[in-house]
């Protein structure tokens, strides 16, 4: 199904509904991302960040009840991707839209090499080409995302590679067809504080570099600040609080939102006491 006449967003999520069986799991939310914009999209577990994520993508499964609607700003005009059948969200998957997933070593499959699985990725996209070409793009996004001695390393297999490399893999196969939006979900929550400065710092580069547009999910409103230029803040389902990243940061509307401010450590934290309890 196609849209007519002017849509700005990139991506617009109007009035989206999830449900498993009984359970709601996201309630009526709206958001847009425009063309190069880093949306924020945080809140804590369980308030429907993910959900929202694998929705736009197609990859709830059968289990799933989606309503409302994901418009995609494709090449051909606007596109509800929840009218969509299979074969065309396949295509969409990885060459126009791509994620990144949480938990790098999960998400990556340990019995193959990662430098035949950054191929794939590519491959998947582009049949007509050759396994040597599949493997110079291989190459190029794997050294883009800095692995050390990427030609070496080729042949290795996720578990000889540490946390912080694994994700620099995942975000190699993520952009490696060059998509116009890229969903970052979690995309530091298993590693260490040094490590995951690395990785937000290169995902800003890639993000100047090839002026993609990214959702960027995550709990921590402190990582959320570093990436994105707006922030939606979810809560049991719902968008509770929108806007600028500077502005809600600073001066905060929702009480949920200040809880989840006031819980997060600074230096000048007491250590005596216990952090600020989020409102139910």
């Amino acid at each position: 199904m196609h849209y007519d006449g002017f849509m700005a967003a990139l991506l617009d999520i109007r009035n989206l509904e999830i449900r498993f069986g009984g359970a709601e799991a996201v309630r009526g939310i709206s958001v847009e991302i425009d063309e190069g914009e880093v949306l924020g999209l945080v809140g804590e577990s369980g308030s429907g960040k993910s959900a929202t994520a694998l929705a736009v993508l197609g990859l709830l499964g059968a289990a799933a009840q989606v309503g409302g609607q994901i418009l995609w700003n494709g090449p051909s005009g606007a596109t509800d991707l929840l009218q969509q059948p299979p074969e065309a969200l396949r295509r969409l998957r990885g060459r126009e839209i791509a994620m990144i997933f949480q938990e790098p070593m999960t998400a990556l499959n340990p019995v193959m090499t990662i430098g035949r699985q950054v191929a794939e990725s590519f491959e998947a996209h582009n049949p007509s080409w050759t396994g040597r070409e599949a493997k110079r793009h291989a190459l190029a996004a794997l050294q883009a995302v800095a692995i050390p001695d990427a030609t070496r390393r080729y042949g290795d297999y996720p578990h000889q590679f540490s946390g912080g490399q694994r994700q620099r893999i995942l975000i190699a196969m993520a952009l490696i067809n060059k998509p116009r939006l890229l969903i970052a979900d979690e995309p530091t929550t298993a590693l260490d504080v040094t490590v995951q400065a690395q990785v937000l710092e290169l995902l800003k580069d890639l993000q100047h570099q090839h002026g993609l547009a990214m959702l960027f999910i995550s709990h921590d409103l402190a990582v959320v600040g570093q990436m994105a230029s707006r922030i939606a803040v979810m809560r049991a389902g719902r968008v509770v609080e929108t806007g600028p990243c500077a502005l809600l940061l600073t001066s905060p509307q929702h009480p949920y939102t200040r809880s989840l401010l006031a819980a997060v450590p600074t230096l000048l934290t007491d250590r005596n006491q216990p952090l600020a309890m989020v409102q139910k």
